[in-house]
């Protein structure tokens, strides 16, 4: 029988795509299982790399066999390099393990050629064993209280799935076994160019190579696959496995871009060195031009074997050149210069780690340790400006205030999206924290474009404050510089010895502004300053005042996350003042004494 009619065509269409579909459904259920069992600890190693090479690729490997995606481990990869977690040097090393730790999926998928011989041996059968683990796994995933039992039936689960859909895929092909046009075909696979070209286009197109060997070992299974058409197919698939990670590349930064080519070029390097090798060996040494083996029909184990060698010998080849692929990855995208380094925090809002909440959370924490430290210094730009006013320094300060509201933006929107995933007890109260600091810091820097705003009237107007109002700005603009200081330090470190230290220091600055603006009264009632003097230093006093109540906040969030208890604001500043705790009034007193109006 020749052909199939067109409704059979249809059939074996239609069983090979939803073959393909529980293959790719099941992988993903699986993957995803083992990500959480693993919980964050895969993700945490990647991050805590060093930079050594055979480790890079022995983890990248590892990684990418429990996860069984070397395009997911890649693409977390380039995230890492993107967020400047990482270099490009490491990345090189996991992507390499990745090439190779992708090929134990082929090992899995031979299960599905076990077949019992009848009577008890029919439980060893591949559908028998699809069938147990989806048993448990079901049972598992709805009467397990535990959280990590039920992660272990998804894992279970997707397995089953990923055999079922290999068996639908080999149900599908059966039927072109009888077709000998069909057999003739797969010959034509043998020409190399083609056969590569057909290896990148299926992967490209399911966005996977272990979907790619899967269909290529159900090939092999129902029709006759010679060696001569396997060995391209496979170097195809490598490259084709690059598309999804070089199109997460595509919204990185320079760092990023490379890392991603780094996948495509392995594959590359691996496919001209082997391609060269092999098929010049042959024509030069093989009787006729030929080796004797390349008629020879695969199986699925011959399938994952070679997919398998030829990763390792690709890896084996290149590692020694991790180096010089860096180095080529430079050339052929190369820096512009054009990125702001006021931007540069913004990359490590990296969209990949939404996955892994303790990454993102550990990458917003460092982006507003960034905005708190902008924000400080354009605090201390607007102090200096009152005492030497520029427009050039208002300007500067204008920008960095704009730049501390994107902050705002960008942390509030990213933060968000962290809340909507599946947070534990500590990811929420961090998350909590880091919500409520973002406005204080945020507010920080609208203060100092207020204070600059009033150095800015002062100049206009040429207003100068008398020299008693000098001095006591000056005793204030000190204290109010430590806390700034005490308070982003504090929430850097989560340090709550020195988030104490914030509240106290916090009423020793309201009572020198209270002091202050008492003493400024009495000049103006005394004629030795004039109203326009009272309003612009009333002014300075309040922004100044609000900078400190802002630190306040921040102290009481760190505080809250630290004890790990729910606390009220309001009633922990109001308890801890009446109740003139030890702490608090060592402290006062400390600074009240550093900060007294001696004059």
């Amino acid at each position: 029988m020749e052909t199939l009619d067109t409704i059979k065509i249809i059939e074996i269409i239609l069983g090979l795509l939803s073959g393909i579909a529980l293959f790719l459904f099941g992988m993903s259920i699986m993957g995803d299982g083992l990500k959480k069992v693993a919980g964050n600890k895969l993700e945490a190693l990647l991050y805590k790399l060093t930079s050594n090479p055979l480790k890079g690729i022995l983890l990248g490997a590892g990684v990418t066999a429990i996860i069984q995606s070397s395009s997911a481990t890649s693409v977390m990869v380039v995230g890492f390099v993107n967020s400047g977690m990482m270099k490009v040097f490491q990345g090189i090393g996991i992507i390499m393990g990745a090439n190779i730790g992708t090929s134990i999926t082929g090992w899995i998928l031979c299960l599905s050629d076990v077949e019992g011989a009848g009577g008890i041996a029919t439980l060893l059968s591949s559908s028998s064993i699809a069938a147990i683990v989806a048993i448990i796994g079901i049972l598992l995933r709805n009467l397990s209280k535990k959280e990590s039992h039920r992660y272990l039936g998804d894992i279970m689960l997707g397995f089953s799935i990923l055999m079922v859909g290999m068996s639908t895929m080999k149900t599908a092909m059966s039927p072109l076994q009888e077709i000998p046009s069909f057999t003739r075909a797969i010959t034509h696979f043998s020409n190399p160019l083609l056969g590569i070209l057909v290896g990148i286009l299926s992967t490209a197109i399911l966005q996977s190579a272990s979907a790619s060997v899967g269909i290529l070992q159900s090939i092999a299974a129902t029709s006759f696959l010679p060696f001569s058409a396997a060995l391209p197919i496979i170097m195809g698939i490598g490259i084709g496995a690059a598309a999804p990670v070089l199109l997460s590349g595509m919204s990185s930064n320079k760092n990023g871009k490379r890392t991603a080519f780094v996948y495509l070029i392995n594959d590359v390097f691996g496919m001209v060195i082997w391609a060269s090798i092999f098929y010049i060996t042959q024509a030069i040494i093989a009787p006729n031009g030929t080796f004797s083996f390349m008629n020879m029909k695969m199986t699925s184990v011959h399938i994952a074997l070679l997919n398998t060698v030829y990763r390792i010998l690709t890896i084996l080849v290149l590692a020694p050149f991790i180096k010089q692929i860096e180095k080529l990855v430079f050339w052929l995208i190369k820096d512009d210069n054009t990125e702001e380094e006021d931007t540069a925090d913004f990359e490590l809002l990296e969209e990949r780690f939404l996955a892994y909440p303790d990454l993102a959370l550990a990458q917003s924490h460092k982006v507003l340790n960034g905005m708190a430290r902008k924000a400080q210094r354009n605090l201390h730009r607007a102090i200096i400006l009152t005492e030497n006013y520029t427009p050039e320094a208002f300007q500067v300060i204008r920008e960095k205030e704009a730049m501390l509201d994107k902050y705002e933006d960008r942390l509030a929107v990213y933060i968000m999206q962290i809340t909507g995933r599946d947070l534990n007890q500590l990811q929420m109260q961090e998350t909590t924290k880091l919500l409520h600091t973002i406005s204080d810091f945020e507010r920080i820097g609208d203060h100092a474009s207020g204070i600059s705003k009033v150095a800015k009237e002062m100049a206009e107007n040429n207003l100068v404050f008398s020299e008693d109002a000098q001095y006591e700005l000056s005793i204030l603009h000190r204290a109010v510089e430590e806390i700034i200081s005490i308070t982003i330090e504090c929430f850097e470190e989560d340090n709550m010895q020195l988030a104490r230290q914030v509240e106290p220091l916090r009423q020793v600055i309201r009572s020198l502004c209270h002091k202050l603006k008492n003493h400024h009264i009495a000049r103006l009632q005394g004629s030795v300053c004039n109203i326009n003097q009272g309003i612009v230093f009333n002014d300075m006093l309040n922004n100044l005042d609000r900078v400190a109540a802002h630190c306040s906040n921040v102290a009481v969030a760190v505080i809250e996350q630290t004890v790990e208890t729910e606390i009220n604001p309001h009633e922990y500043l109001r308890t801890i003042r009446e109740t003139n705790e030890n702490h608090f009034v060592h402290d006062f007193d400390a600074f009240k004494e550093k900060y007294t109006l001696k004059k």
